[in-house]
């Protein structure tokens, strides 16, 4: 498979990384909220909607795929935050191998 090319100036969209709470609070939950990790360039691309059911209430869930240069230490379970909207990544991978780029496949849920 030959390499992927991405135009760097098509990561035009301003990303915070945040890493989920790890902290215990001692009865089976965790304490504190989502720390930030980095701000970073990425390029968004709004993949699916659909309307589900969640705890009684109907929300809308959005599937994205956002690109971004790689980057170690970047897991499913991690997100990121663009213009107040949040991002849970669920799965990642480098694309050619070449440890140049990360796709992650994300969702956002809208109350």
């Amino acid at each position: 498979m030959g390499a992927l090319f991405l135009d760097p100036g098509r990561l035009d969209a301003r990303l915070a990384l945040e890493a989920p709470p790890v902290t215990a609070d001692g009865q089976g939950g965790v304490e504190g909220g989502w720390t930030a990790v980095a701000v970073l360039w990425g390029r968004i691309e709004p993949l699916s909607a659909r309307a589900e059911e969640i705890g009684g209430a109907a929300v809308a869930v959005i599937s994205h795929r956002v690109t971004i240069r790689h980057r170690s230490g970047v897991t499913h379970g991690m997100r990121f935050v663009h213009r107040g909207r949040r991002l849970l990544i669920r799965a990642l991978s480098d694309p050619d191998e070449s440890r140049r780029y990360l796709i992650c496949d994300c969702e956002e849920v809208i109350p």
